[in-house]
């Protein structure tokens, strides 16, 4: 499992290094093309970077629909919560947009939450799942499961502990939510730098050239 998991982490940072390089490249060659020529890199660096703007924000699409999808890091803190269930709604599991097929492969539930952790303020989020988890549908109160130092990374356990569940069916909605919580979106540090590398790129473009 541990090897598994090894693998996993180190195709990602192999996957991730491999955008940088070329969101790095892509950008020092627009910006080279267009201050100082030849042309066709001004030619090729306009739909390289047009391209990868495009991935990146296609992979962030999900997040800026209001749904956490992240869900808990591996390994990392967690802890329970009480949550009022203001919504439920079924979505494209892709894009996050509201679908009418509910029974559909492609679509999920997303249940729009107010969780109400201790130490820190109320919050509202949308959290998808392929189920009808805690069977929410008829229900005003569930238990989350969220990540203190990150808490937009919610999800919903199947079975959480009973006193958990007692403690969500007796509390009341706060007095003051606030409207969502969410991180950076999808691929923002991988874009920062790869454009950080395009600036050392032209730098050394122009100590060399």
């Amino acid at each position: 499992m541990n090897r598994s998991i090894a693998s996993l982490r180190r195709l990602f940072a192999s996957l991730r290094l491999v955008a940088v390089l070329l969101i790095g490249l892509s950008f020092a060659a627009l910006v080279q093309g267009a201050v100082d020529g030849p042309r066709w890199l001004l030619l090729t660096g306009i739909p390289a970077t047009a391209l990868i703007l495009a991935i990146l924000g296609g992979v962030a699409e999900p997040l800026r629909a209001g749904i956490a999808m992240s869900g808990l890091r591996s390994g990392g803190p967690r802890a329970f919560a009480p949550a009022v269930v203001n919504g439920v709604r079924t979505v494209d599991k892709k894009t996050g947009r509201p679908v009418l097929d509910g029974r559909s492969v492609k679509s999920v539930f997303a249940f729009d939450l107010t969780v109400m952790p201790d130490g820190l303020p109320a919050y509202r989020v949308q959290v998808c799942h392929p189920l009808d988890v805690q069977g929410l549908l008829g229900r005003s109160r569930a238990v989350v499961e969220y990540d203190p130092e990150q808490p937009w990374r919610v999800v919903i356990p199947n079975n959480p502990p009973r006193e958990w569940l007692a403690r969500a069916n007796s509390v009341s909605p706060p007095a003051e939510v606030k409207d969502r919580t969410g991180g950076l979106p999808a691929g923002f540090w991988t874009l920062v730098t790869g454009v950080a590398c395009a600036a050392v790129l032209l730098v050394l473009v122009r100590l060399l050239g």
